[in-house]
Parts: C-alpha cells; structure tokens; sequence
C-alpha cells in the first residue's frame, strides 16, 4: 500500500474471557482506503477483533483508533463504522428503500433528502430501481447488495465485512467477489473484512492478516503471504505446500544456504522471525511451481518419481509424486492442457523445479 496515514490503528489489544484469551496483544495498522483481510481458522479471533473495531466489544486492555481518535470506549452508534454480518439481517416485511433508510431515521435528513441518499447507494451496488421491491423477493446475491447498501448509505469510514459472502453458491460467490472489490475501489473507503477462505482472501484484498489462536501470525500483500509465508503454519494455511527438512551450510546476513533433501543446495533469505535450530532448516515449495516434463523436455533441475494418487479437477489435475528419499509425496498441480489427466498411477514422471521457488520457513522444527 501507499505511504499514507492509518484509519486504523489497533494497540497491545488482548481480549480475555475468564482464563482464555482470545487476542493476546495485537498490533496492527490498516490504510485509509485499504482492503483489509483478517483471515484464519474458527476460533482464531478474527470475528472477536471486527466485533471491538465496530464497537460491539470491548478489549480487555489496548487501544484502537480510527481516523486519529481513540474509540476504545466509544460506543458502536457513536463510531465513524458500520458493518455488513454473514446473515445480512434483511427486513423482509420492508421494500428494499425501506431496508436501505433505515439507519438513516435518525439522522432526521427529510425524505427527499433521505430518498435521495438511498437512490445514491442502490446505484453504487448496482440495484438502480430496485426501491419497490420487498426484502422476500430477492435473490441471495441481491440481499447481499441491499445489505452492502444499507451499511454504504450512512457514509461510513470503515466498513466492516463479517464473512458476507458465505452463504452464496461458489459461482455467485465468485461473481460477488468481483463486485465487492471494484465497488471498494469506487468508493473508496476502507474495508476489512473477515473470512476462512484463503482464496477470497488472496482475491480481494490489499493486505492480509493471518491469525492463529489470537495472534497474527504474519501480514502482506496476497502475492507476498502466498509465495513468501514466514511459517508452515501460514504456509500450510494459505494453500498446499510441500516441505522439506534442510540444512544450514552458510550464513551470509540475510542470505542462507541451505542443503535440502533431493532438491540440492539453494542460497534462500532468511525469512522475519528465522531461529535457527541446530543448523536445522524447513524449507516449502508450492505444488504449482513443480512441472512434469514431457518426453523430450530437458531441465536444468530435475526430480524422478513415481504417481502414488491423482484427483481430475476439470481444468487442472492433482498428482501425488513419491521420490525416493522423501519422507512424504510431493503434491503437483498440472494444467490438463499438457495432458496430466492422463497420467496413470505407478506411472513414473520426471519433474521440474527452480531453486528460487524454494521458500524458507521460519520455524524449523514445526514439522
């Protein structure tokens, strides 16, 4: 993201319930105009950490700011907020204007002022003429835009999405994806949303939090969490990954060489947080940045093996690889255009790698 001030800023923030703490000292800045993820498991504090930024808790100890003011005790309705839930709380005994204005009554705007507020936002989720309709009479995706409506018609600074788009089909979900960032970027206001999907995620947003058991585990850019996670545990989350036991030959500040398993010698950077364990080393690389070679097809890497197991996904095909002196198979994601769908198991496949995908961990001994 740009060098620009935070409209978040979060503070030493824990949040305990009784005797578990479900944030343990969370501090995080999030951009004016950014689109935030908090992504990881049930139970990581994701939810609990929105809930404190909508004001509807409060933590045990921290700060959180908004736009420069301190609204740790500022109350839900006071904050420049609003949010979007999972359920998307529809009124079906209202019309779909109704279900828009309706936080903005108390704000007494007078109704051509009101209507013409509402008409603005049905326009900006691309419902334009949809006032009449009642809230029982539309689609999935349509209550989710009414629901992202009624949350933009009070102009908020920070809007506020708890895994809004859960409950639609996986071809609507795809397609709302793509809406709610182009209207992100039209608006231009800052989102942070919740969500477990690593690839909603990856899709839709600037930078992505990581959070395990209450504590954010690592924060970047999707392309940079995706093929740069400092930790298996990240690795792990945000898609498959194959690991390897290493060794460390050589250190050179940043830079260390590394002897890994069949995959020879790689001069890798040391990833933020890296402890060394005994010279020991993890190392990942992603099943997309293996390739099969074909007959004829020559690399300057090369690995042998056997097919252990495939799974046909349509457009790609997942192959499981065992390598003499691997502890376990090596995953790989072929497009069928090369024609791994026809690849048998037992078959014996070549395999090539490139050195600079290889990924150091920074926790060697969490196998």
């Amino acid at each position: 993201m740009p060098d620009v001030k935070p409209m978040i800023e979060i503070r030493n923030v824990s949040r305990h319930f009784g005797t578990f703490r479900a944030l343990d000292q969370i501090n995080l800045d999030v951009a004016a105009g950014e689109f935030f993820s908090l992504l990881g498991p049930s139970g990581c504090g994701k939810t609990t950490l929105l809930r404190m930024l909508a004001g509807l808790d409060t933590p045990t100890s921290g700060t959180i700011s908004i736009d420069g003011a301190d609204c740790t005790e500022v109350r839900a309705n006071q904050r420049p907020t609003n949010m979007v839930f999972q359920s998307y709380a529809i009124f079906p005994h209202l019309n779909v204007a109704e279900n828009v204005a309706y936080g903005l009554k108390r704000m007494r705007l007078g109704r051509v002022e009101e209507a013409r507020r509402v008409d603005e936002a049905l326009e900006m989720v691309r419902l334009p003429g949809f006032g009449a309709r009642k809230g029982n009479e539309l689609s999935g995706g349509q209550r989710q835009r009414v629901a992202l409506a009624r949350a933009l018609v009070m102009r908020p600074k920070v809007l506020l999405l708890d895994e809004p788009l859960s409950a639609l089909d996986k071809k609507l979900r795809e397609e709302m994806q793509t809406e709610l960032r182009t209207l992100q970027q039209s608006v231009g206001i800052t989102f942070v949303l919740v969500t477990h999907d690593q690839y909603e995620a990856l899709a839709l947003s600037d930078r992505i939090a990581v959070m395990f058991g209450g504590q954010i585990a690592q924060v970047a850019s999707p392309m940079e969490i995706y093929q740069r996670p400092t930790t298996r545990k990240v690795a792990d989350f945000l898609g498959g990954m194959n690991f390897l036991r290493g060794r460390i030959a050589a250190e050179a500040g940043a830079a260390l060489t590394v002897e890994t398993e069949r995959f020879g010698t790689a001069t890798l950077t040391k990833p933020p947080g890296f402890t060394a364990s005994g010279g020991r080393a993890t190392v990942g690389i992603r099943p997309e940045r293996l390739r099969v070679l074909w007959d004829g097809e020559r690399a300057e890497h090369e690995l042998t093996g056997r097919i252990a197991n495939r799974a046909y996904f349509g457009e790609t095909t997942s192959l499981s690889v065992a390598i003499d002196g691997l502890e376990a198979p090596l995953s790989i994601v072929e497009t069928n255009t090369f024609g791994a769908d026809e690849l048998n198991i037992g078959a014996e496949v070549r395999l090539a790698f490139d050195p600079e995908a290889l990924v150091l961990m920074a926790d060697p001994d969490a196998r």
